[in-house]
């Protein structure tokens, strides 16, 4: 049997979800479709912070990622980096063939408002990106004041990655000016990959509009005038639509307030496990994720041996690290469908397999 994923993505999914997902097949040019697109407007928009729009493409959030280079920037981007996915985003950019610059920070860092006012000061860029939970350092950056920076500069768009963020804490993207805000449905919307789901700001639409070369799969222009008729530009992958309309729903009946402090709660004991066993985290402890927790490996812990045992005895999963913190840091999801009682389940079995290492 598959072992039950605490890691940060992709993460548990529900059998419930899983049969909502299995829902008949429907033709996506027909009003059942439509009917389908409608429905999941109105939760979207609640965790987004919008009254705009939000499209869905069947990619990987990396997708929309690009997308929002080749539909918005002009010339040069600049890339807040403090991680492998912000830092990817610089390479991303540079392969699209844009002249690209980053505000670098240490990977466990966060972001200063303040390094991206002086960076933008220097002028000529037309597009800033930014991951808000940087997922393979645990670091929730300054969404807030990280766009009241951007916005300070009035002709520069923001595309804000909330992959790991979204529907655990407020985004808010109308009330902070965000131009793409954009999240893969893997993570906290606990739904297998496939699916992005953005909104784009209508300064944001006008600036595609005067960019020539935004292909036809991710042209932002094309998804604005299909969701005009309650449909996308492509062939949808309907049946993950069906089981967004199921989690949407959860959302509703939990209530989004709820949802956010489930989260809140969830991370906490995680949190707290690890200072009981004195972990450290590895980002700052005021600037570190909701939905997940990612903790420096001490060097007396012997991280492989822990994540095999705790597979093996108890059948559950968390990560080792990524990237170039691969070993050397180790993380636990907390997101999705995760309540008190399943995180207490896990604790118990990582205090177990902690005490058999010993």
């Amino acid at each position: 049997m598959s072992p039950k994923l605490f890691n940060p993505g992709p993460v548990d999914v529900s059998p419930e979800t899983f049969a909502a997902m299995s829902h008949t097949m429907i033709g996506h040019r027909g009003k059942d479709f439509e009917d389908l697109y409608a429905s999941l407007q109105p939760g979207l928009k609640e965790i987004f912070g919008t009254a705009r729009p939000v499209f869905l493409s069947t990619s990987s959030a990396w997708g929309v990622m690009e997308a929002s280079l080749r539909n918005l920037t002009k010339k040069k981007v600049l890339c807040l980096c403090c991680g492998a996915f912000s830092d990817k985003w610089l390479d991303v950019a540079k392969k699209c063939g844009f002249e690209a610059e980053a505000v670098q920070v240490e990977w466990g860092d966060a972001i200063s408002p303040d390094a991206v006012r002086a960076k933008l000061a220097e002028g000529e860029f037309d597009t800033v990106t930014f991951i808000h939970s940087e997922t393979s350092t645990g670091v929730l950056n300054d969404l807030a004041g990280i766009c009241a920076a951007v916005k300070s500069f009035p002709d520069t768009m923001l595309i804000v990655d909330t992959v790991s963020s979204l529907s655990t804490v407020d985004i808010d993207m109308d009330k902070h000016g965000i131009d793409v805000c954009l999240a893969g449905v893997q993570k906290a919307l606990a739904l297998p990959p496939g699916l992005a789901v953005f909104a784009v700001s209508e300064a944001g639409m006008e600036r595609a509009k005067s960019n020539p070369n935004r292909g036809y799969y991710f042209d932002f222009i094309e998804f604005a005038k299909n969701d005009a008729a309650n449909n996308t530009p492509t062939t949808p992958a309907i049946s993950l639509l069906f089981g967004l309309q199921y989690m949407l729903g959860n959302i509703a009946k939990e209530g989004y307030a709820a949802r956010k402090a489930r989260h809140l709660k969830t991370n906490t004991m995680i949190r707290e496990w690890g200072a009981k066993h004195g972990f450290q985290l590895f980002s700052p402890i005021d600037r570190s994720s909701f939905a997940l927790t990612c903790f420096a490996t001490p060097e007396t812990l012997d991280l492989s041996g822990f994540i095999k045992a705790l597979k093996t005895k108890y059948n559950f999963l968390i990560n080792g690290g990524y990237g170039k913190i691969k070993g050397t840091t180790f993380r636990i999801s907390n997101m999705g469908n995760e309540t008190e009682a399943t995180m207490q389940e896990l604790i118990d079995a990582m205090d177990d397999v902690l005490k058999d290492l010993k």
